[in-house]
């Protein structure tokens, strides 16, 4: 067998390769801790005497060191070996999540320890999230890119939605506490199966001249490509609007006109559902113009807001959210299929932190107006406001040419040092020295390679 050749076991197809099996196990594994924990923590404020300020304090406490630290991680990323970054993050989320579940079992936390904690997660995230989505890109070959970022956010989804079914029973049957503990053992097992990604065959990639100097050098290549910043600033406003809609006006309507919670997590399961099934269509489908079959399937993401401002009855609520759901997830498998062809292997993380940070910075700021706007003029109006927003910015974006006219590669031709080839298997525990990888609602980055984060793009 000649080092080019990747190995990979007679039951996985040619384009799973070792990295990618592993990336996908690891991300499955997180998503289910990570769904149920994300219910825990409101449940474990609201049980130490907190009210819903501070369930908001614990999560914005957690959202902040996201944002500050994305860019650092990105570059870190790109000059430090990707896999041993992400077993580190892993690490720091394994022990944060600890301490969190320790204080609450112990029946003494308090609000400054869980927005402490939640806050040391948020900074691994921060490190995390580029270096993920880096390896991921750097794991497939070209020609199957979107086939596997199709399966690997199949699957990625879908335990996200048992993941968040088992752990709102835990937390129910349990406490909040043990679900934190697992989501803890989560990250152990995941950070585990990640220290045996093998990257001896991915490019060496030159030191660079700084922290500063890479920094400037990944931001040449987002300003650089007007396809890439344009979709980067839709998303920004685009995930901002979604998330306040879904998180702050979504429980209110169906509070007042559904029923209560049980209608709406319905509702929300159904996107959940729309997700698994967006990304199975793109196992099978290859569009031509990928960024523009993509930004077109955006446009339905107004639907939720505009289902929520008339208010649709839950049935059909439902099935918006459904369709939103297959919607963006062929958005999120075509927007990593183009990052893959046309972003150079040595500056995916870069470009992957500066998309992840335009997807989150409005969404805090959003959700804080959400209120206020909705005293103003009236919450009926600010949803038609966020489904025009969407149907706004999305329509301007396909004015881009480059968004019109850039087409898949053809025969796994790959553009300006995108990987071709995936790396041999290692042996186990054979460490490489140089290396090159969670829609916020609906989505974290347009095409974000883990669901540990924020909902994205991606869906």
């Amino acid at each position: 067998m000649t080092p080019e050749q990747p190995i990979r076991s007679a039951g996985r197809p040619a384009w799973a390769s070792r990295n990618y099996s592993l990336l996908t196990a690891a991300a499955i594994v997180t998503n289910l801790g990570s769904q149920g924990a994300l219910i825990a923590a409101a449940f474990a404020v609201l049980g130490s005497g907190g009210d819903s300020g501070d369930v908001g304090l614990v999560a914005a406490a957690r959202t902040l060191p996201l944002v500050l630290f994305l860019l650092v991680g990105g570059a870190l990323a790109d000059r430090l070996p990707r896999h041993r970054v992400m077993v580190a993050a892993n690490a720091l989320s394994c022990v944060s999540q600890g301490l969190f579940a320790l204080a609450v079992l112990s029946g003494r936390a308090e609000l400054w320890q869980m927005a402490l904690f939640a806050a040391l997660g948020g900074t691994g995230q921060a490190f995390f999230s580029p270096a993920s989505e880096g390896m991921l890109l750097s794991s497939v070959r070209g020609e199957q890119a979107g086939r596997a970022f199709a399966v690997y956010r199949m699957a990625m989804h879908g335990a996200g939605i048992g993941g968040a079914a088992l752990g709102g029973a835990l937390v129910a049957l349990a406490g909040p506490g043990w679900v934190l503990a697992v989501d803890a053992g989560a990250f152990a097992v995941a950070g585990a199966l990640r220290a045996f990604l093998d990257v001896r065959g991915l490019p060496v990639r030159p030191a660079g001249a700084g922290m500063l100097a890479d920094l400037r050098e990944g931001w040449r290549e987002v300003t650089g490509r007007p396809w890439l910043w344009s979709i980067v600033l839709q998303f920004a406003v685009v995930n901002a609007v979604i998330g306040a809609a879904e998180a702050v006006y979504g429980p209110l309507v169906a509070e007042d006109s559904l029923g209560g919670p049980g209608p709406w997590g319905t509702a929300l399961a159904a996107f959940g559902a729309g997700t698994v099934i967006g990304a199975l269509v793109m196992t099978r489908w290859r569009p031509r113009r990928p960024l523009f079959a993509g930004v077109l399937c955006v446009l339905p993401l107004a639907l939720p807001s505009a289902g929520l401002a008339l208010p649709l009855h839950i049935a059909p609520l439902i099935a918006v959210m459904f369709v939103s759901g297959v919607s963006v997830e062929v958005f999120g498998v075509s927007w990593m299929t183009v990052l893959h062809q046309e972003i150079p292997e040595d500056k995916f993380s870069r470009v992957s932190s500066y998309d992840w940070l335009g997807s989150l910075a409005l969404l805090p700021v959003a959700t804080a107006l959400a209120g206020p706007v909705e005293s103003a003029v009236g919450r009926g109006t600010a949803l038609w406001g966020c489904a025009a927003l969407v149907l706004l910015l999305t329509l301007a974006v396909l004015f881009v040419p480059d968004v019109r006219r850039l087409r898949r590669a053809p025969h796994g031709a790959v553009a300006a040092g995108a990987p071709t080839e995936v790396p041999t298997a290692a042996p186990v525990g054979e460490m490489a020295q140089s290396a090159p990888v969670e829609v916020p609602p609906p989505g974290s980055g347009p095409g974000s390679a883990d669901a540990e984060g924020a909902a994205g793009r991606q869906g």
